[in-house]
């Protein structure tokens, strides 16, 4: 039984490491975006009952699944069910980088110049993820590995 959430800044391969995980092992793969926005413009953030409740209903009958993304508010209720935690923990440096060599996210996006055409924005927000207190933040997601009691892991580079 695999039960892992993935987290850390936006650029830090969350999507990435959750997409192999899943296809190695089998799980479902969860990105937290999808669970997270209201389809509005602007994007509005769901209640996060609401975001919870539809998570809950989409790993209910699945032994194996893997959820990624930066929502610490949604990530640690969900912790309570997980096997094992992992917090990629990047230099901002190494975020940025990977968000402006990332590849079109169809999932995301209308095209690839929408996407890129939010990547100044998205640089700036990644660049004050040690400087926020939101539940985006560093800060948060320390708070949320060093509580959690099972197995976990720190990564500091992509591998």
């Amino acid at each position: 039984m695999t039960k892992i959430l993935i987290f850390g800044n936006s650029g830090s391969g969350k999507s990435t490491l959750a997409a192999r995980t899943s296809q190695r092992q089998g799980a479902l793969h969860l990105d937290l975006d999808n669970f997270a926005w209201e389809n509005t413009s602007p994007p509005n953030r769901r209640p996060v009952s609401d975001s919870l409740a539809q998570i809950n209903a989409a790993i209910s009958g699945h032994n194996q699944w893997i959820i990624e993304g930066c929502y610490s508010d949604l990530l640690a209720p969900l912790s309570n069910q997980a096997d094992q935690i992992i917090f990629l923990n990047l230099p901002v440096e190494d975020c940025l980088s990977n968000a402006k060599n990332r590849p079109w996210e169809p999932h995301k996006y209308a095209s690839k110049a929408d996407q890129d055409a939010n990547l100044p924005m998205l640089l700036n927000w990644i660049a004050d993820y040690e400087l926020r207190d939101d539940t985006f933040s560093k800060a948060h997601h320390r708070a949320l590995y060093d509580s959690f009691s099972g197995q976990k892991l720190e990564l500091t580079e992509n591998q």
